[in-house]
Parts: structure tokens; sequence; C-alpha cells
């Protein structure tokens, strides 16, 4: 049924005589597939199977960081009922593939930060969702719920409710620096080197459906705590470094305090996704990452900001839980 939804839409999109090949899936329901003619011209199809997926946030997005001079897939055909997305093919240069060939990580890195140091400074578009208390609840609670779980140390209802009360505690924190537009997954993998492009727009962005209006240092956090790659401590505070001098206004204190609450809080989710993909979505290939993302939570919890998160921890998941792999 699906096969035959996406030959139609190719189809209508003009595109029927392209021969299609999936391009990449990733740790949601959506597909990618590349469509390619004879004559070597490229689109791509987002696959995006309602109704666990709405193509409706990625066009708004889309159209906004466009208008803003922001490279992302131009959209060009839009099919809501059916979850389809024609989009501009970006290429294969993501960061990832150009890290792996040796291409220079510190370049790569400033241009990245530099397109969140100047999308920190637009503005955001109206239609965009709150990163509000209960969806970040809902992100940390995965830890509990499914990490803890899978590994055979479920803690008890008290000590859940205690768990959503330290956040609540910590979420000020994190907004004590301004709010931005979040692209929430803005790391290697969703980032592409476009060489034909001049200035910040060489940087490509893709995967900002989920964006949300939050803390300007979700994204930064996200790309330089990242739960795929190690990254050298130095190339981390040279970035963050840059950020503030490009963000003069803000606090250097009261950003690594907010920095330190929304790397628990990211750190925490992801160890919940991860086990989640494994336990419910048969997806074993994001365990081995779980380590290193311990050893973020840990790290993050280090700063006195955390202090509550880093005691949770310490009184329901001792250092023997956490190097456990979900079952």
């Amino acid at each position: 049924m699906r096969e035959t939804l996406l030959t139609g839409f190719q189809q209508r999109a003009g595109w029927g005589d392209a021969e299609r090949s999936l391009l990449a899936g990733d740790a949601s329901f959506r597909k990618y597939w590349r469509l390619r003619r004879a004559d070597g011209a490229t689109m791509v199809i987002m696959d995006a199977p309602p109704p666990q997926e709405d193509v409706r946030p990625f066009v708004r997005v889309a159209n906004h960081l466009e208008a803003l001079g922001f490279s992302v897939p131009h959209v060009v055909l839009v099919d809501e009922d059916n979850g389809f997305l024609l989009l501009e093919d970006l290429g294969d240069g993501t960061y990832t593939r150009l890290l792996q060939q040796g291409n220079d990580e510190w370049s790569l890195y400033a241009l990245a930060t530099d397109v969140l140091a100047e999308l920190s400074q637009q503005p955001v578009p109206a239609d965009v969702p709150a990163y509000d208390d209960q969806r970040l609840l809902t992100e940390t609670g995965l830890l509990p719920d499914w990490f803890l779980t899978s590994v055979g140390a479920a803690v008890s209802a008290e000590a859940r409710a205690e768990w959503d009360r330290v956040w609540l505690g910590l979420l000020p924190v994190a907004r004590g620096v301004p709010s931005a537009l979040v692209l929430r997954d803005y790391h290697v993998d969703n980032l592409l080197l476009l060489p034909g492009r001049a200035g910040l727009a060489a940087c490509g962005l893709l995967d900002f459906q989920d964006a949300v209006v939050g803390p300007l240092t979700y994204d930064l956090m996200s790309l330089l705590e990242d739960a795929r790659r190690d990254i050298d401590p130095a190339l981390v505070a040279a970035m963050t470094a840059r950020f503030l001098v490009a963000r003069p206004d803000l606090h250097a204190e009261t950003f690594a305090a907010s920095w330190a609450v929304m790397a628990a809080q990211r750190h925490a989710k992801v160890i919940g996704i991860f086990a989640r993909l494994y336990k419910r979505d048969g997806k074993p290939g994001y365990l081995p990452h779980i380590p290193r993302v311990w050893r973020l939570l840990e790290k993050a919890c280090q700063h006195p900001a955390c202090a509550p998160v880093q005691a949770w921890l310490q009184a329901y998941v001792p250092p023997a839980v956490r190097r456990r792999s979900p079952q």
C-alpha cells in the first residue's frame, strides 16, 4: 500500500521516469528516497507515514529558515494527507562523512557554531511550540521509564515522582538565557557542507521538523556533546567561546549553568530513547552509544546547578546499573 502511494506521488511530481533508491532512514518512521534521472538530475522524497509522522511542521520550519537565508532543502511539492514531500537534494556531504574522510574538524564546527549564533538572534515563527515544562519532563522521564526498566532497575513511584520534582526545580536555570528557535537534532548527521554556497549558507540543515522555542544553549550543546562521537574538549571550549563572542549580551556563568541543565536533560532523554529504540522498535544499533551518553550525563552533573540530578542518580542508579545494557 505504501509503495503504491509513493509511486503515485513520484509520478504526480513529474519524476515518474526517475530511478528511486533508499537514501536514508532514521530513528523515526521517516524514510528518504533519492530520485535520479538519466541526465543526473536528482531530488529527494521524504516519506513520513501518517499518523506516526506529520510533514506540516517540517514545511513550516523549512520555509521560515529559507526565508532567513539559511540553507535547507527547498520544499517543491507537498502531500500532507499521505505524508510525502518532494525536496531539493542537498547532496551527500554530511559532516559525518566529511569527518570520516579527514576534512578539517575545526572549520566545520566553526561554521555550524556561527549558524547557531546567527539563528539565535533571529525571530521565531509564531506557530512553533514552546519547549515547555511538560515536554521537557516527558523527555527526561524516558530514562527511568525505558532505560531503568530495560536493565531491571525500575524505581518506585515515589522515586519516579522525585525525579520530576528535581527537574521542575532545575528548568528555570536552563531558561536563564534568551529563547531561540531550537532545531533539537543539531549534530553532524544533520549538517552538510555545501561548497557552492558562501558564508553561513554553506552549512546545510536537515531534520528540523521537531523544532521548538527554548533556551539558546540547547542546539550548541547538542552539537558539541554528541551522543554518537567523541569530541576534543579543546574544540568544545573553543566553539563555546566563539559563540559567546558572537553573543556578547550573554553572561558566561548563566550560559554555562543553562548549558549544564540542558545537557543533563538531553542526555537523560537520549539514554531513554536509545533503550526504547531497542526494546520497542527492534533497533539495537544505538545501544553502543549509551556508555558515551552516560559519560556526558555524568559530566553535566558535575556543574553545581545539576547537583539535584547528581544526588538522584547516586541514590537510584549506581554505576553498576549505568553500565548495564538494555535487555
